[in-house]
């Protein structure tokens, strides 16, 4: 399965990144085109998106893991939904590793795509890459703000 990884080190300890990691409620404040999070519970939680031509999407997940405070992962549940004709699996992970200078931040992004999606994989891969850099963007914009 295609994986995209991106890492920076930001100037804050772990546990002020895990205040903003460790709850789906804040991914707006970081995650790209995420507008805002619903039905958060301790497995699963609701990202309404906005598309590039400004389309409001909901996307169901299914937190895989929550270990404070090193590692938060989810996965997008896909069938049933309209991601089922493009995705088979879309999974996410972020890696909180101290540092000397702060904490090191690696996001993972797992896609497997469907049918015809398959062929768009170099462009997805570098969409990927900008998205995650984007994320990594928000989570050192808010690092002060803890």
């Amino acid at each position: 399965m295609p994986t995209i990884r991106r890492s920076r080190t930001i100037a804050a300890s772990p546990e002020d990144l895990w205040r903003i990691v460790g709850d789906p409620y804040h991914l707006p404040r970081w995650w790209p085109r995420v507008l805002r999070v619903e039905a958060v519970n301790d497995s699963a939680f609701t990202q309404v998106m906005t598309t590039e031509r400004g389309r409001n999407v909901r996307a169901d997940f299914r937190l895989t893991a929550l270990d404070e405070p090193t590692k938060a992962a989810w996965e997008q549940q896909v069938a049933g939904t309209p991601f089922e004709h493009l995705l088979d699996h879309s999974s996410t992970a972020v890696t909180l590793s101290p540092q000397a200078q702060g904490t090191k931040v690696t996001i993972e992004q797992r896609t497997k795509m469907r049918g015809i999606s398959r062929l768009g994989g170099p462009m997805v891969r570098k969409a990927g890459r900008g998205l995650l850099d984007e994320a990594l963007d928000g989570l050192e914009r808010l690092h002060g703000e803890g």
